[in-house]
């Protein structure tokens, strides 16, 4: 048999396996709601994967290998998950806080400080590891911290730090 066919059929197989979701290099810092998702997120994951399993030949291939792919990944979160107890600090930022922020127009802004796989910037959940994470981590109250941002550095003042 040509090589040319063996390499075309290994090309084919390596095209159903979808690429691994990378993880983070940094520390996988959670608030104990951000542990509860990822948990959720597992035993949802578990289930899909049982359901196409149960399907045998008629199973979806590529949904059951995506599904494993997923399982590794937020597997592999989980089990690097180091829960932060829920920060009481007023004065100081810290993940789990929720700190108010203003601008130098004083438009303010409140968000969460939470870990990566809970963030969600649309409703106010920033990844402590985040340009805007890092600059409002460990800052007190009527601090003025540089956030270096893509589109440009600003100036911001702490308002309040409110524990979870």
């Amino acid at each position: 048999m040509s090589r040319a066919f063996v390499n075309e059929d290994n090309a084919a197989a390596q095209a159903d396996q979808p690429v691994e979701r990378q993880v983070s290099a940094q520390p996988n810092y959670v608030t104990p709601a951000g542990f509860s998702q990822l948990q959720a997120k597992v035993a949802e994951l578990q289930r899909l994967h049982s359901e196409q399993s149960a399907k045998g030949e008629q199973a979806d291939k590529q949904r059951q290998v995506d599904l494993e792919r997923d399982l590794r990944y937020f597997n592999q979160r989980l089990q690097s998950a180091q829960v932060v107890t829920a920060a009481h600090s007023t004065q100081k930022a810290q993940i789990g806080s929720r700190v108010t922020f203003a601008d130098e127009h004083n438009t303010e802004q409140t968000v969460q400080l939470v870990g990566e796989d809970q963030a969600d910037a649309a409703v106010g959940l920033i990844n402590w590891g985040s340009p805007l994470g890092r600059a409002l981590l460990g800052a007190h109250i009527g601090d003025e911290v540089l956030w270096q941002r893509p589109a440009g550095d600003q100036m911001i003042e702490i308002i309040r730090i409110e524990p979870a």
